[in-house]
Parts: C-alpha cells; structure tokens; sequence
C-alpha cells in the first residue's frame, strides 16, 4: 500500500477508500496493531471487589479481566484449556470463587490456576499452572487496565507514556490532573458504523470544528479557525473570555482538580494515544474515549467522565459539563458514519485530500501503512452498513458507572 502524499504544497493525499471497509485489511489491524499493541480494556475501579470480572474484546480474541482475592488484577484469555470453549459469555459479572466452564465444569481460580476437573485426580501427571488459563500482560496507568496481547509486548512507555510526552511535551504535564484517582461520573458507550481510523482521523482535526461543532467552538473559539489542539506540542486551547466552564453553556463548571496548574487553568489539552485512546483534559474533569474495533465498518467507543471523587460522591449535577462533550461526541460519529458508505465509492478508490491544518493526519496515516501496507487487498468492500442502521441517538446508551 504505497501512499503518493504529495499532491500540492496545500494538499497531500489520505489512504485509498478501501482501507477502510476491506476486511483483510481489517483482518491485518486485528493482527497487527489490536492484538500486538497496548490496548486499554477497562477502569481498574470497574472491578470493585474480588471475583468482580469484565470480558473485553481485543482484535480477535475475547480477555477475561478480574480482581483476585488479594485485590490485584489479572487478566486471561476468555477460553477454557480443556476443549475451548467461552467461559465468560457476559461483559461483566462476579464470581463466588472461581470460574468454572459450562462445558464440562473444569474449574480455575482468580490467579488463573486450573483448581478442579471431572476425574482431575485420576490424572495425577497434569500440570495445574501448565493448563491453568493463558495469561495475558497487564499494565496499570491512569487508573486504566491496559492490556497486550504479544508474546513480547511493545515498550509501554515509549508507546502509551511516549504518546502523551510526544503531545503535552513532558510526562508530569499530565500528573496534576490525578486521573487514575479520579471517579466515574458518567460513562456513555457509542455504537458507531464506521472504520476506527475515520474516528481517530476525526478526533485530530478541528477542520470540521466551525461547522458541525456550535457548542465546542463557543466555549473554546480558537477551533472556529480550524487549527487542532494536538497541532502543537504542550499547547492547550484557551477558553472564550466569557466563558467560565467547560460546559455546554459556559457556565460555571465543577470543582478545579488540585494539582491543575495555572498554565493549564482555563484550557483543554487533547491527546491520542494509538492505537484506540483518546485522553481529553480540563481543569475540572478528564474525559477518556476507548475505541473497541469490531468489524471493519463498526466500531464501540466509550467515553467516561471523570471528576473529583467528593464531587461524585456528593451527587453534584455533571450535567452541563457531560453535555457538551456527549454532543461533540455525535456530531462527530455522525460525520463518521456519513463518511463511511463513501469508502467504498470509485470516487474514492484513491482517496481524499488533507488541508495544511490536517497535515499532521498524514503521520498517523504513515503509522497504518507501516503496520498493514503489505497487505493484498480486491478493495471489495464486504461489510456494507444496511439502511436499516437505527439512529445514532438509540445506539448512545448511558452507563452507570
């Protein structure tokens, strides 16, 4: 997948069309990028006691996330050794004692060790560990579980750690926002009919923010002009004059984060972390997207709203501040979606254009084709969206943290 970039000094070429609805190049992101990468799964409070379990889906494979009995976090493949079957069919649940296979009950303990079987003691030669679950690498950072799924995983610092140095330009930038101590407040998950790269593309730019984003470019003006946060290294768009929270009305927002600095006070920092994160900061709350690929037109984002635990705790309304961003968010999977059936058009076969201030796509567009550009496509798209998609709206669910 050789990439001509240059088209003029103004304009430089994105990925051909088909990148985005083929599903052997899907089929190569799974591989290659969601099952070798760090990949963040979940919220470690999410799981608020031992036995406590979520399923996530990564690229192909099914992880089983839980807390164990000494309060720490493990994380499986979803699949018995026995015979190979799912042994966590739901999202989320908790166990008494152990996670036992519907199948033929063999039986595995919180740390994964393989603890009961039918007949396991007439075959005193099995090795409990050996076969006890297949374990999967975990790392914990901003109160997020982050998974991989490699044999040798990439270096999380240079990859997820790296990301925010990379934009924010130093690590302790992000260390006064105290995210992993910070409380859900409000978590929506999106069910969104487009490719992951039209998401992340999105998310880079604010091209589009003077048109499709009223509220966004109200309270931050400096994106009515079309220049993206993540444009610059350590720069955060500064709110309007009058605007005294990041709100949907400019309003008074809630209580500022301590460890906010003055530089940062007053201003929003956007960062990506590849593949499928998005960390957005303010002074008063951290709003983190996690995209979940599923099919090469058919993406799960969830968003969390993270506050002050006393502002949780003390049920403050977080309205005006989740109400801004749960627009933007569908403004923005709204344009997404109706990109979407165009990648499949002739039009399209070799792609679009980036303006100057979208020129900084082109980079992540490089990484993709460093990751699957050798892949043999037809450009057939196979996973056409139906008209009979129901609305965004009924696709947004709420989610009580």
């Amino acid at each position: 997948m050789t990439i001509e970039k240059t088209i003029s000094e103004s304009l430089i070429a994105t990925l051909p069309g088909h990148t985005y609805t083929d599903a052997a190049i899907f089929r190569a992101e799974q591989e290659r990028i969601f099952e070798q990468m760090w990949f963040c799964a979940i919220r470690s409070s999410d799981l608020d006691k031992p036995g406590a379990w979520k399923t996530v889906q990564i690229g192909r494979e099914s992880v089983l996330i839980n807390r164990t009995r000494k309060g720490e976090i493990r994380a499986f493949y979803n699949i018995c050794r026995h015979r190979g079957v799912k042994l966590c069919m739901e999202e989320s649940g908790e166990a008494a004692r152990s996670f036992q296979c519907p199948y033929h009950a063999w039986t595995y303990d919180f740390e994964g060790k393989l603890i009961a079987a039918p007949n396991l003691t007439k075959m005193p030669d099995i090795d409990r560990n050996e076969y006890g679950l297949a374990k999967v690498h975990l790392r914990e950072y901003l109160g997020y579980v982050w998974v991989c799924l490699a044999e040798e995983p990439p270096s999380f610092e240079e990859d997820v750690m790296g990301a925010i140095e990379e934009r924010l330009g130093n690590l302790e930038a992000i260390d006064g926002y105290d995210v992993a101590n910070l409380k859900v407040g409000r978590r929506i998950k999106y069910d969104v009919k487009a490719n992951w790269k039209l998401i992340i593309e999105n998310f880079m730019e604010c091209y589009h923010c003077a048109t499709i984003h009223p509220e966004l470019t109200e309270v931050l003006p400096e994106f009515a002009d079309g220049l993206a946060a993540q444009y610059f290294v350590g720069h955060g768009a500064e709110f309007g004059e009058d605007i005294k929270g990041f709100t949907v009305d400019g309003s008074e927002g809630l209580d500022v984060i301590p460890g906010v600095s003055e530089d940062q006070d007053r201003r929003y920092y956007a960062i990506t972390i590849k593949p499928t994160v998005f960390v957005n900061l303010v002074p008063d709350h951290v709003i983190i997207h996690r995209m979940f690929p599923l099919a090469a037109d058919h993406t799960i984002v969830e968003c969390d709203w993270l506050y002050l635990p006393s502002v949780v705790e003390s049920g403050k309304d977080v309205t005006a501040s989740v109400e801004l961003f749960h627009r933007v968010n569908m403004q923005d999977f709204d344009a997404c979606e109706r990109c979407q059936p165009a990648m499949a058009s002739k039009v399209y076969s070799h792609g679009g254009v980036l303006v100057p201030s979208e020129h900084h796509i082109g980079a992540f567009h490089d990484w993709v084709d460093s990751k699957v550009g050798d892949v043999q496509r037809s450009g057939e798209d196979l996973l056409g969206i139906t008209a009979a998609t129901p609305p965004l709206e009924e696709r947004a669910q709420i989610v009580e943290p």
